[in-house]
């Protein structure tokens, strides 16, 4: 059951996200001009409905003796999915696994490895799961920021473009906040396609709206305010951008 929260709440939780290691209840308390008492109780409320689920180091495995990341998209067939991503968290290597709302591809996994080797050897784990791989990239790089519509209007309208992970070769993810002028607001996503607004190589995987996520459709539409996250394998240009932010 999702939790309701308020504009207070919102910038907390965009607080945190920036910096939780070095921000502290009366800095938030000042950004968000309310007490400091009111920002521990309102974060103690957070934790404990599992809204924040922890505070997390930000690593840079490259930097360390030059470990790869490699990111794994897989399905589970008609296996229990929980159950699937709790075995493959088990595995050596494995620090990350995501349930995906589909079919096909409904796990993705991200693994640390020494060399192509140790990656070789956590794929063979995975499969030794019953669970088929689908499709690899090897992580170049990522960029992370606070989810924007949480944080001050001015934020919000600095830059609609809120994160990038960069893949292997030219391949991106981007989380983009949708305009009221964007070419593509009031269009589904085929009748976007139809028209040239997003290339045939580009993917809208993930549509947050209100408090609820859509997995998207040909038959979808695309409103204003909406937070999506799109993927191309040959990269994501300017003028996909544009027809999610008219600018």
């Amino acid at each position: 059951m999702s939790l309701q929260i308020d504009t207070t709440d919102e910038q907390i939780l965009y607080y945190l996200s920036q910096e939780a290691r070095h921000t502290s209840a009366p800095d938030i308390a000042e950004k968000v001009d309310v007490s400091a008492p009111t920002v521990r109780n309102r974060i103690r409320r957070l934790e404990e409905a599992g809204v924040i689920r922890g505070y997390h180091a930000d690593i840079d495995y490259q930097k360390v003796s030059g470990r790869l990341t490699n990111h794994y998209v897989c399905s589970t067939g008609s296996r229990d999915r929980e159950e699937m991503a709790q075995r493959v968290l088990d595995l050596p290597g494995v620090i990350n696994v995501r349930e995906i709302m589909s079919g096909k591809g409904d796990l993705r996994i991200t693994v640390v490895g020494t060399d192509t080797d140790d990656l070789t050897r956590i794929a063979q784990g995975i499969t030794s799961l019953g669970i088929e791989i689908d499709d690899e990239d090897l992580v170049h790089r990522e960029y992370f920021r606070p989810y924007a519509p949480f944080g001050p209007r001015d934020e919000k309208l600095a830059s609609p473009v809120t994160g990038v992970a960069g893949l292997a070769g030219d391949a991106d993810v981007v989380e983009i906040l949708v305009r009221e002028d964007a070419p593509i607001a009031g269009k589904t996503l085929q009748e976007a396609n139809e028209v040239g607004l997003i290339p045939s190589d580009v993917l809208v995987v993930r549509i947050n709206r209100d408090e609820g996520t859509i997995t998207p459709t040909g038959q979808t539409l695309i409103k204003e305010s909406d937070f999506v996250t799109i993927h191309s394998r040959s990269g994501v240009t300017e003028e996909t951008l544009t027809a999610f932010t008219g600018q």
